[in-house]
């Protein structure tokens, strides 16, 4: 055995267990999303080449570009919100003279720490309950109606903002404040000296100077918000327990397509649409953060 394939033999057996639980999984998927494939063609299934792309991606009432929107929509939406409050909430935390700033830090990993499934079912059972939730409890005290918060669209999916960036808040606050305590303070003292206030220091210092350390964490994150699964299902998908809003994400219609209507086919060319788009996302994203990481 020469030099040049003695590594290669060694990762062989590596390389095959990646091969059978990473490419296997995405090329049989891939696969299945040119059959006609489901529940009354489990065994006898044909090929048919790009019908399931095109019925998702030219035919508007399949689902899948109104799916498709609302996730854009929705990753938009939490990503913006997210990082504007944790910027200002760490900038807040590492103020002079903030006295307990270690308890208020402990009390944001609760819920970070917190088993997402409970998250969920403490939020819509006791914040978003129509009957028993705190939010109706105090319109009630307020002599007003009470709202079915999870029934409408519109309210349904605004809930479920709420409980995404409740969730998400601790890990991107917590890492611009760890960004920010690298800062070396002898620039704040300088641009003091020199006259600069508060939003001065804050966009010219403490913004471009923890950007590339907080620049793959938004990034990551991105990712993690664009597939959310459970806080939508959970909150108003969920078999026994649908609230009747219909704000699916691309996620949760896959689920809908591979599961409740046994449309295999279908799903499976949705998953490998999802896969294509994290995919360009992580290509456009790969030249910033190393610039980032350069400077």
């Amino acid at each position: 055995m020469n030099k040049q394939s003695r590594p290669w033999a060694y990762s062989f057996p590596a390389l095959v267990v990646i091969g059978l639980i990473v490419l296997f999984p995405i090329l049989y998927t891939g696969y299945i999303s040119l059959t006609n494939m489901n529940v009354y063609h489990w065994f006898n299934f044909r090929i048919i080449g790009l019908q399931n792309y095109g019925k998702a991606l030219f035919v508007f009432d399949s689902g899948f570009l109104p799916a498709l929107l609302r996730t854009i929509l929705w990753t938009v939406l939490n990503m913006v919100i997210q990082v504007a409050v944790s910027f200002l909430l760490a900038v807040l935390l590492n103020s002079e003279g903030l006295v307990l700033k270690n308890f208020y830090k402990t009390l944001l990993m609760f819920p970070w720490a917190m088993p997402a499934y409970v998250s969920i079912l403490l939020w819509r059972l006791g914040i978003f309950n129509s009957q028993l939730g705190l939010l109706n409890h105090w319109l009630g005290l307020l002599h007003l109606a009470p709202v079915n918060w999870l029934n409408g669209n519109v309210s349904a999916f605004f809930c479920c903002m709420a409980v995404n960036l409740w969730m998400a808040f601790p890990f991107m606050i917590l890492t611009m404040d760890g960004a920010i305590q690298s800062i070396d303070k002898a620039y704040y003292e300088s641009a003091v000296l020199e006259g600069a206030g508060t939003f001065t220091r804050m966009t010219r210092i403490t913004f471009p100077m923890i950007r590339p350390i907080v620049a793959p964490a938004i990034v990551l994150t991105t990712f993690v918000t664009f597939k959310q699964f459970d806080i939508v299902f959970l909150m108003t998908q969920q078999p026994g327990a649908k609230t009747g809003a219909d704000i699916h994400t691309v996620i949760t219609y896959a689920y809908e397509k591979a599961f409740l209507t046994n449309n295999y086919g279908y799903s499976a060319a949705i998953s490998i649409l999802i896969f294509a788009i994290i995919i360009v996302l992580s290509l456009l994203y790969r030249n910033p953060i190393r610039k980032e990481g350069a400077q």
